[in-house]
Parts: C-alpha cells; sequence; structure tokens
C-alpha cells in the first residue's frame, strides 16, 4: 500500500510500519501481524479486517470533564469547516496508510464539522465525501463502515429514533439520510445503528413500548431507504447497557437479538461488539462473542478493553492477549465475521500527548490480536480443546441422550431414565486445565 499524504506530512519522522517478526526491538514495526501470512486457509489481513476509527484517532482531544484539550492537532488550525475538514482527512489517510491497514471507519461528525443547518450539513459531508473518495483511490484503503453520531448534539438528549418528540426523530432521519448516501457513495461495506442515548432515564416520563417501536420502525425506514440506493452491505447493531442514558434499549447481544427477532429485522441486521461494552453490561467478552455466533449473528467488532477499577467506558487500546486468544477461538470456530472486521474504538490516554503515542497504540492492539489469532489457531489445530469439551457433552450423542435432543423423550421417558441409571457420577468441568492450556499455547 503507497503512504499518501496531502500538501502536508503531518507524522513526520514516522514510515511505513512493516512486519519484522517477534525479534525486533523496533517499536514502529509489527512484531506478529504479518498481513500476508496464511492463517487457518486466509491471510491475517483477511481474517482480521482492521479498521481505523476516525473519531477517537483524529477527532479526541484527550479533554475530560475535568481538564482542557492536551490532544492539539495540526490539522485544526483553519478557520473554514471543509478546509479544515480536509486536512484532518489527510492526516487520516496518512496515518492509515502508514499503518498499512485496509479499512477505517467514521461518524459524519467526525469528517467535518456540522451546524444546526440540515442543507448545509449535507454539502459539507458530500464534499468530503468527493475527497474522501480521491482518497480512497489512491490509497486502496477502503470503508468498513459509516454512521450517524446521534448522540451528541442537544436536541438527542431524550434519545434520536426514541425521542418523544417527532421533530427530534425527524432531524435523525435528515442525519441518516445523508450518512447513508455518503457510505454508500463511498463503497461503504456495512452501515452501523450505536443508540447513545436510545433508552431512558426515568420511566416516570417513558413510554418504553412505544420507543421501541418508534425505534424499530426507524431501522426499517432507513433499511429501506439504503436498499432502494442499491446499498449491499451489512447493518449493524451495537450493544452497550448505559452510559450515557441510564438504560438504553441495545443493552447486550441477547437483548439486541431479540429486538431485532421481534421486530422483523433479522434478516439485514448484524451485531457489532464492543469489548468494553460487554464489560458495562456485566458479561465477558467471550460471553457476548458467543451469544452473537451462537445466533449466527457477529457482524463486527470494536476494539479496546475498559479499567478493572473504572466503571465506564475508558475504551482503552487492547492488549490482553489471554482475552483475545479466548475471543479468537470463538470467532475462528464460528466463521469469522459477517460483513464486519476490527476497528480500533479505542483512544490515547489523556497524557500521551505526542503523535507517535497514536502509532504505538495502534501497532500494540494490531500485534496483540495477531499473536491471539496465530495462538488459538494453534490450539484448534494442535490441542486437545475441541476433544475436551465435545467429549463433555458425549452423552447427548446416542442412546437416549441423542433420542432426547431430537424430542424423542417425554418427561415421564426422562423418569424412567433416572430411576433405571440412579445417582449421576461427578465429571469434572476441567476448567483450570483448560485455562492452563490457553496459557501453555500462548
Amino acid at each position: 500500500m503507497p503512504v499518501i499524504t496531502g500538501d502536508k506530512e503531518f507524522f513526520k519522522g514516522i514510515g511505513q510500519i512493516k512486519y519484522e517478526g517477534p525479534q525486533t526491538d523496533n517499536p514502529l514495526a509489527y512484531r506478529w501481524y504479518d498481513a500476508n501470512k496464511t492463517v487457518a486457509g486466509r491471510t491475517m489481513k483477511e481474517h482480521l479486517r482492521f479498521a481505523v476509527a476516525y473519531w477517537h484517532s483524529f477527532c479526541g482531544n484527550g479533554a475530560d470533564p475535568f481538564g482542557e484539550p492536551t490532544h492539539l492537532y495540526d490539522w485544526n488550525d483553519k478557520a473554514d469547516a471543509v478546509a479544515r475538514a480536509k486536512d484532518k482527512m489527510d492526516a487520516a489517510f496518512e496515518f492509515i496508510t502508514k499503518l498499512d491497514l485496509p479499512f477505517y471507519c467514521f461518524h459524519d461528525v467526525d469528517v467535518v464539522d456540522y451546524t444546526n443547518d440540515v442543507s448545509d450539513n449535507e454539502k459539507r459531508l458530500q464534499a468530503l465525501t468527493e475527497y474522501a473518495k480521491q482518497k480512497q483511490a489512491a490509497s486502496q484503503v477502503q470503508l468498513l463502515w459509516g454512521t450517524a453520531n446521534l448522540f451528541s448534539n442537544r436536541r438527542y438528549m431524550n434519545g434520536a429514533a426514541t425521542n418523544p418528540d417527532f421533530h427530534v426523530l425527524a432531524h435523525a432521519g435528515a442525519q441518516v439520510k445523508a450518512a447513508l448516501d455518503a457510505t454508500i457513495a463511498l463503497g461503504g461495506h456495512n452501515y452501523v445503528f450505536w443508540g447513545g442515548r436510545e433508552g431512558y432515564m426515568s420511566l416516570l416520563n417513558t413510554n418504553m413500548k412505544r420507543e421501541q417501536e418508534h425505534l424499530a420502525r426507524f431501522l426499517h425506514t432507513a433499511k429501506d431507504y439504503a436498499r432502494k440506493q442499491g446499498f449491499k452491505g451489512v447493518f449493524f447493531i451495537e450493544p452497550k447497557p448505559c452510559e450515557p442514558t441510564k438504560h438504553q434499549y441495545d443493552y447486550d447481544s441477547a437483548t439486541v437479538i431479540s429486538f431485532l427477532r421481534q421486530y422483523d429485522l433479522l434478516k439485514d441486521f448484524k451485531l457489532n461488539i464492543e469489548v468494553n461494552h460487554a464489560t458495562l453490561a456485566g458479561h465477558t467478552f467471550t460471553h457476548e462473542l458467543q451469544v452473537a455466533v451462537d445466533a449466527g449473528m457477529l457482524g463486527s467488532m470494536d476494539a479496546n478493553r475498559g479499567d478493572y477499577q473504572n466503571g465506564w467506558d475508558t475504551d482503552q487500546f487492547p492488549n490482553n492477549i489471554n482475552e483475545l486468544v479466548e475471543a479468537m477461538l470463538i470467532i475462528l470456530e464460528g466463521g469469522g465475521f459477517q460483513g464486519g472486521g476490527i476497528n480500533f474504538d479505542a483512544k490515547r490516554r489523556r497524557n500521551s500527548t505526542d503523535a507517535e503515542d497514536l502509532f504505538h497504540a495502534h501497532i500494540g492492539g494490531i500485534d496483540t490480536f495477531a499473536r491471539a489469532l496465530l495462538v488459538a489457531d494453534t490450539i484448534l489445530k494442535q490441542s486437545e480443546y475441541k476433544k475436551i469439551r465435545a467429549e463433555r457433552y458425549a452423552s447427548f450423542d446416542s442412546g437416549k441422550g441423542a433420542a432426547y435432543e431430537k424430542g424423542g423423550l417425554s418427561l415421564e421417558d426422562l423418569r424412567e431414565y433416572a430411576i433405571a441409571n440412579g445417582e449421576p457420577k461427578v465429571i469434572s468441568g476441567r476448567q483450570e486445565y483448560l485455562e492452563n492450556l490457553i496459557n501453555r499455547y500462548i
């Protein structure tokens, strides 16, 4: 992939990041991510489908509720919004091509600053869409997915598609239409809905049934529009239980799947699972992945991690090899992503202020996933992992157990079997052995 820069190089002194192998001491090189290495029948690039998240990487400024911005960018110094946005896109494509990654993803307001004028916003986004077309053509970088930010503007304080005011919902529709148009024009593989405020703060002023019906209607309306425009990609819902809203309707994988089934949306929608959202819901990341895989609904992933001491969405870059090996076992056995990939919805820490820190963060996350892929593939091919799990359920593979799975036994039959065979043996689940097995292959 060629490195693409604009009139100005924003990340000076940093060349294209290359694979140098596990023995390298170069912090600006991949130790494990060898894009063209074949693993389980596909290249690493094809398995992992890495994407750079536009919002944290090029818009996040390091500010928090207690302090001003610490990440100061050279691409934010022009007064005109479109000119400023083009500089930001120059920086983005320089960064993505220096990392040699295949995809990026964005919210509409990440690409260009919005005002409260719908028509003006559309013109701004269209101008940047044309500019992005040029960048994509020159770099071969593709759009993994687009989306609309329906949570930051104050009009969305009570939700967007679930807002009790139809006027607000109409604004959300206009914004989604423009974001869909941009995604389609850029050949986006998918489109994401994250309902940042689609939920409630208090049931005292909420008609929950009506709000969820409105959300379903909104998703159908957006889906129908996109299909009429020729969009062939997958729509994703990204589960999150809370924050900023007390209770969000897209709480976790199981909740979203139930919602999609109830409102006849299963055919067009899959799930985009985020690590930190899983933990906020009181689940492990692997639980959320497994629920999605078992339902045939694993579309994509937001890669990050939370902080064990903080109960909110800290969006740190992933570095937990054990967690990601277990995740890759599920993803490999589940057949991989359906349309999506792995985007780094993660941000540098507030005190990581050098441009180089953005590279270190991504390189670390990319290498951790690549190493996890290699380890998971080896476990599946060489260890007892699959055999141990299969043997644990062997009693359902023949005889009465198999008959039960097929619906051939009544409750009376179960009673007769229990009497005839006495007390069951105590059989170990071998949890510690399997945990050790993961560590052994790492």
